[in-house]
């Protein structure tokens, strides 16, 4: 047969065996059963692909690659106290993770000290550290070198005062604002769209962001101020696609309002990051970081205006999928977090977390941590994926699947810009609509078995879940209010009530609130003392019901 009649006998037995919906991505684009030249034949080599290191950045960053320098191993270094936690960033770094990020216990996140009745009982939980006052980001960053360790603060709302905490504390130890290095998470669009740890209305939520994003311009030029992140809404239920395309809007959003506040664009866009996830469908994420760079490149040289390359390289860190993870048959994650990270690697990430195996179930035990660094370096130092750059490209399915994903981008974008841009969209309702319908439909072909899970839908086991617990020290809350109340006894009260007076101030104005927080962290005043004044000034937000 002539390679038509070969192509048409496959695409028939497809349709035969399997049905027309069969064969989806996550995205639900319908995925053909062969692809060849006459699919990317429309490409241009040289504006959509280029070479590695080259405008637009499809094939990488680097003109090299992984062949000089493996991407950043992060793991996460966060659990209870302060104190725990840098032993266990020390155990990390020990072990060969290069990077470190830092989660949050639950009353750090919601704003509230860690003696707030509101708090009890969530002192230290869901594996995060408890951050009330300088004395803890101290006891944190005890013996780490805060201008070589690469810290990831997974912090969002309550970023302005962390960062304050964390200059404060290179200043007193005598190291160069210029030299630190680290990231802030700190996008407060996507706590509105999905992970709702919000505390104030969307504008002044804003300000403190471009507030932040400003004195980083001016005084941290290591330091990247915004991960726009597109994890917590792929993990809220959106699909690859709308992960994509939403999250590039906001990295969008805040280029604009950078712009707005008096910054030219390629003072600052060099140092904002993206972090997305690695789901399941490994030529799918492949697919969408090669797209993300594209999408960038070209939107930031021609609506923005960029000049300076860097400008135009969207630098990203991922993590693999956390709510993929099974606790029925645990030890599968093994599996699906390892092909997850290798799509991340071939697909060109900066940096790269992998979750524990057990995560569905506990904290990570120290055995699950070491597992997971370990498959990272195994990919890294075994597998000779780092031999080669973009080993993937020129496949007529990989480049087919990257222009679908940036088509199928631009018509989100459009419909975010016809609801009167990303905020007023927030204020629409239209993100919470469209992730709740994405979620809804995914846990339905779960359950309809239209979704393979192993384990869960297929392959099921009846079983005992042994699984070692990682918990939480129990003593750890009564410690803590304790030390926090005696922090709070010692202090200058007068000293205190005056930065508050200037942080009141200075919310209601319009000048940069960096300064007058890193005033207010060193005279001893607490986060939840901070964020308690600002919801005086700015109000707090409550999101409107969605039918």
């Amino acid at each position: 047969m002539n390679n038509q009649k070969d192509r048409e006998t496959i695409e028939s037995g497809h349709r035969r065996s399997n049905g027309e919906d069969s064969f989806k991505n996550l995205s639900g684009f319908k995925i053909k059963a062969l692809y060849g030249p006459e699919d990317i034949s429309h490409l241009n080599p040289e504006t959509d692909l280029g070479l590695p290191g080259e405008y637009p950045f499809t094939r990488g960053i680097h003109k090299t690659m992984y062949r000089e320098r493996p991407w950043t191993i992060r793991q996460l270094g966060s659990l209870d106290s302060p104190s725990r936690a840098n032993e266990r960033i020390r155990q990390l770094l020990k072990m060969g993770a290069t990077g470190i990020s830092l989660c949050l216990d639950m009353p750090t996140i919601m704003g509230k000290d860690s003696d707030d009745p509101l708090a009890e009982g969530e002192v230290g939980s869901c594996g995060g550290v408890a951050i009330d006052s300088i004395e803890d980001m101290r006891n944190l960053m005890e013996g780490i070198s805060l201008d070589e360790i690469s810290i990831n603060f997974v912090s969002n709302s309550q970023s302005a005062v962390l960062l304050a905490m964390f200059v404060a504390v290179a200043e007193e130890r005598g190291v160069p604002l210029e030299k630190l290095t680290g990231t802030m998470q700190n996008d407060i669009l996507k706590e509105y769209q999905a992970q709702k740890s919000y505390y104030f209305p969307p504008r002044p939520s804003m300000r403190l962001t471009m507030d932040t994003l400003s004195f980083c311009n001016k005084f941290l030029p290591r330091f990247n101020p915004i991960s726009i992140s597109g994890y917590h809404l792929a993990s809220a239920g959106a699909t690859p696609v709308q992960e994509l395309a939403f999250t590039l809007a906001n990295g969008f959003t805040y280029v604009e309002e950078g712009i707005r506040a008096g910054l030219s664009v390629d003072s600052f866009a060099p140092r904002l990051s993206f972090f997305f996830k690695a789901h399941n469908d490994f030529f799918e994420n492949i697919a969408k970081f090669r797209a993300a760079r594209r999408i960038w490149a070209k939107t930031m040289r021609e609506r923005f205006g960029a000049k300076d390359r860097r400008s135009c390289i969207l630098r990203m860190h991922a993590q693999t999928s956390g709510s993929s993870l099974t606790a029925h048959q645990a030890e599968n994650n093994i599996i699906r977090v390892t092909t997850q990270a290798l799509s991340a690697v071939l697909g060109g990430t900066q940096s790269l977390h992998t979750n524990a195996f057990d995560e569905a179930v506990s904290i990570p035990t120290a055995r699950s941590e070491k597992l997971a660094l370990r498959t990272q370096q195994i990919i890294a130092g075994e597998s000779g994926v780092i031999n080669t750059i973009d080993p993937l490209a020129g496949s007529y399915y990989v480049e087919a699947l990257t222009d679908q994903m940036e088509t199928e981008c631009y018509k989100y974008f459009n419909e975010i810009e016809n609801l009167g841009g990303v905020i007023s969209a927030i204020e629409k309702g239209y993100y919470a609509r469209i992730i709740a319908d994405s979620a809804f439909r995914y846990q339905e072909k779960i359950e309809k078995g239209k979704r393979t899970v192993v384990g869960l839908n297929e392959f099921f086991e009846e079983e005992e879940i042994d699984i070692q617990l990682r918990e939480a020290d129990p003593g750890f809350e009564d410690e803590k209010v304790s030390g926090l109340t005696d922090f709070k006894k010692n202090r200058d009260h007068a000293l205190v009530k005056a930065c508050l007076n200037d942080i009141r101030d200075v919310s209601q104005g319009s000048d940069n609130i960096m300064p007058a927080l890193i005033k207010a962290v060193k005279s001893c005043v607490t986060l939840g003392e901070i964020i308690g004044v600002m919801k005086e000034v700015f109000g707090e937000y409550r999101e409107d019901y969605i039918y």
